[in-house]
């Protein structure tokens, strides 16, 4: 019987289709990572499926993405980019393709994606899909997007568990306020990107409390791990296994695992 495992965050791109002309960046040629690269990863490492988000560079562009789900029979779900103007039909098409929530960048945009004309009815769409809103954000930028996520009432998935201010450790307001999401009872953290907010370097032990405090606060009915391969805008050669080996650290239960790396995002992605 085959064990089934999810990496819940990774980027893929697509040669065949172009970036957005007013892109932030440009991923490094060594960062543009195919999809089949990242199956033949997933295989080495023993991981089934994955959740796969919008590459930035494309913009608002999610065809690479969607042609990855379809061309892949279930192996992957998305996670789209979008403009606060989206159609009813494109977000359902989207839908169709097997996409099950949004990202919204306020590490990079503030709170302009939660406030520009049309975010009301954005958000309000996604709640009716019963989508998540993929949050980006670090340090004290949760604080003010708050009060919008929660009137908004959808729920919510952070990415990177918050990119925390290490200096200010698990007591700091902004790290109390992600931990406050956890609380409610409905929401998810991805337990990802520890070498994003690491002050040590590998293998990122200055994070661990921080993690620790995040399944306490979530529980693992609402934790997944990504690896965020292929690593976008890290100046520093990135290896899947030394990633992927921090869950053992976390969670030295494999019963704890498993339910991390598949019972969950199963169940919150729609993995069968």
């Amino acid at each position: 019987m085959t064990v089934r495992r999810v990496d819940s965050h990774a980027h893929v791109f697509c040669p065949k289709y172009p970036f957005a002309a007013d892109r932030e960046y440009t991923p490094h040629p060594t960062q543009l990572g195919t999809a089949e690269r990242f199956a033949a990863v997933l295989d080495a490492h023993g991981l089934t499926n994955g959740l796969l988000v919008g590459a930035g560079p494309y913009g608002s562009d999610n065809r690479c993405m969607l042609e990855v789900i379809a061309r892949h029979g279930g192996r992957f779900k998305g996670i789209a980019l979008v403009k606060a103007d989206v159609s009813d039909r494109d977000l359902q098409s989207l839908a169709d393709g097997g996409v099950v929530g949004i990202r919204v960048n306020i590490m990079n945009h503030g709170l302009r994606p939660l406030t520009e004309p049309g975010a009301d009815r954005l958000l309000e769409k996604v709640k009716a899909l019963d989508w998540f809103i993929q949050i980006h954000s670090q340090k004290d930028e949760l604080i003010e997007a708050a009060p919008r996520l929660r009137k908004a009432g959808v729920r919510v998935m952070f990415d990177h568990f918050g990119r925390p201010d290490l200096r200010q450790g698990v007591q700091g307001r902004g790290y109390q306020a992600l931990l406050e999401f956890g609380r409610e009872g409905k929401h998810v953290i991805k337990l990802s990107g520890p070498f994003r907010s690491s002050l040590e370097g590998p293998p990122y032990r200055d994070t661990d409390p921080f993690i620790h405090a995040a399944i306490d606060a979530f529980t693992l009915d609402r934790c997944v791990w990504g690896s965020d391969w292929p690593w976008v805008r890290m100046d520093e050669r990135m290896d899947y296994g030394p990633v992927y080996g921090c869950l053992e650290r976390w969670l030295p239960d494999p019963e704890d695992r498993q339910k991390v790396l598949w019972d969950t995002p199963a169940r919150l992605f729609g993995f069968k």
